[in-house]
């Protein structure tokens, strides 16, 4: 007997969104307290969670789809202020993310050279301080390369390892500001 139920591997491949564009709920998709028109407003926090945890699953190589779902031609005419308001917002998510990414590179590379450089002048300058023949020299010495290797453990580590979210955060918002919207028509 064959399962029916599909691997997640291929369940995270094609991510579906679905919403429903009718006046009634549309007011539930932007924030209550905006006087902007309707394709300027800001998203509420309700759609924003719905839309994150919609994609939570979402790998590198998912494609992610709006199915916008209108009850009647009328309302229709809502679903492109709704898509460009929704892409807008991760527009400017992916931007503020980016910014931020850039930062954090920056930091720690000015973190680094400045690590670098400590390191550099007490190496050149203990030697010159010290006499050589003296046995509290070479202790000295090896407490000095412990603590460079602490002082440049951090920006390394951090430049190597932490700019993975970075990157897949605004990939991911990349992706929602720009995916295709599927309109569902449901006239009877």
């Amino acid at each position: 007997m064959k399962s029916t139920v599909e691997p997640l591997d291929k369940i995270s491949e094609r991510i579906n969104i679905y919403l429903t564009v009718d006046t009634q709920m549309l007011s539930g998709y932007f924030n209550i307290h905006d006087p902007a028109p309707l394709y300027m407003r800001k998203l509420s926090h309700q759609l924003e969670e719905y839309i994150t945890g919609s994609v939570k699953s979402a790998k590198r190589y998912s494609s992610i789809f709006y199915k916008l779902k209108c009850t009647s031609k009328l309302d229709e005419q809502y679903t492109e202020p709704l898509m460009y308001a929704i892409r807008r917002h991760y527009s400017i998510n992916k931007a503020i993310r980016v910014k931020e990414f850039t930062k954090f590179k920056r930091r720690n590379w000015i973190l680094l050279a400045t690590s670098v450089a400590v390191v550099i002048l007490s190496h050149l300058s203990v030697p010159m301080l010290l006499n050589p023949e003296n046995t509290f020299h070479s202790g000295l010495g090896n407490s000095l390369d412990i603590f460079s290797w602490v002082l440049l453990w951090r920006p390394i580590d951090t430049l190597l390892f932490s700019w993975n979210p970075y990157l897949k955060d605004i990939c991911l918002l990349d992706k929602l500001a720009s995916s295709e919207a599927i309109i569902i028509s449901d006239e009877k």
